[in-house]
């Protein structure tokens, strides 16, 4: 017999074996190969947005830039700094280095009459504020509270208590009165 070596199942032939020192993969893994995520993907889908009645198809990063520079405009001033650099990054990342940032100076209106109070206060909240058709104050709990001692001995009709009702904050947390009727 030959001094054969063994060859089989995690022994190849020693003329296929890797040598010393030298890898089997040369080029290896490319490094971070899937580390980032997919935000080309992801925003760059095409989405449908109804604008003034009107559909209209633009990319999901263009909708969601939209949506925020919406919300700025209702007075939502984070939602104003995020647009806003997320507009200076994708203009920084367009033009390179001799792009100017941009300097916004952000004004908050102040309301006059009884609206610019009743926040401030905690009489009231507004709900719904960058929805024109669903934008609404709603009454907190104490104030509601205080109004219905002042009636005294008057009560309200049934159409009355609904009204206050849906227009009271958290009406779970009003302490009712004995001739209160209407829950919900």
């Amino acid at each position: 017999m030959s001094d054969a070596e063994p060859v089989g199942y995690g022994k190849p032939p020693s003329a296929t074996r890797f040598s010393k020192g030298r890898s089997g993969n040369p080029k290896g893994r490319p490094k971070n190969r899937h580390r980032s995520l997919p935000y080309d993907a992801v925003l760059g889908q095409m989405v449908t947005i109804r604008e003034e009645g009107r559909e209209r198809r633009v990319t999901a990063a263009e909708a969601f830039l939209l949506q925020l520079t919406q919300k700025g405009l209702a007075g939502d001033s984070a939602a104003a700094r995020s647009s806003l650099e997320a507009i200076e990054a994708a203009r920084a990342a367009r033009g390179g280095e001799d792009v100017e940032p941009i300097h916004v100076i952000l004004l908050q209106s102040v309301s006059s009459g009884a609206d610019a109070i009743l926040d401030t206060l905690d009489l009231a909240r507004l709900k719904y504020p960058a929805d024109e058709k669903r934008v609404r104050w709603e009454i907190s709990p104490w104030i509601v509270e205080a109004a219905l001692e002042r009636l005294g001995s008057r009560t309200l009709s049934e159409d009355e208590q609904r009204e206050v009702w849906r227009n009271t904050r958290t009406p779970q947390k009003v302490n009712w009165p004995d001739w209160w009727s209407v829950d919900g």
